[in-house]
């Protein structure tokens, strides 16, 4: 699992999909379902989740402008090299990866731009 994957995680995204047993699992339907499109994402509130983990956490941790911090508050590692890693796996630039200071403002932006595209509800001031 990736550590985008394990944020996702954290914040329960895909639990309530797979805790939730469908009709279709209870009995067989008798006829066809009719094609309705792909089923709609569930919606995760990011902010709603990380704002109840900082009030339960002693350190005043600043998850809405430091990757550090929002990594801290989901209980990572959030050292040089596991930041590294997740920018790796989320595509960073090469010309930001020896930057730490540049590669940790692209990785806190496109965490949360990844976790609005999952289906997180995460507000456009959080996403600029």
């Amino acid at each position: 699992m990736g550590l985008f994957s394990t944020i996702m995680e954290k914040l329960g995204f895909g639990k309530a999909a797979a805790a939730t047993p469908t009709a279709a699992d209870a009995a067989p339907a008798p006829a066809p379902a009719a094609a309705s499109g792909p089923a709609p994402i569930p919606v995760v509130d990011v902010v709603a989740q990380l704002e109840q983990k900082a009030a339960a956490n002693p350190q005043k941790l600043n998850w809405r402008t430091s990757i550090v911090d929002l990594m801290k508050l989901l209980d990572m590692d959030s050292s040089l090299s596991a930041r590294k890693e997740l920018a790796k796996e989320l595509g960073c630039p090469d010309k930001l990866m020896g930057d730490s200071a540049q590669m940790n403002m692209w990785l806190h932006k496109n965490v949360l731009a990844q976790l609005a595209a999952n289906g997180g509800n995460v507000p456009a001031e959080l996403l600029r």
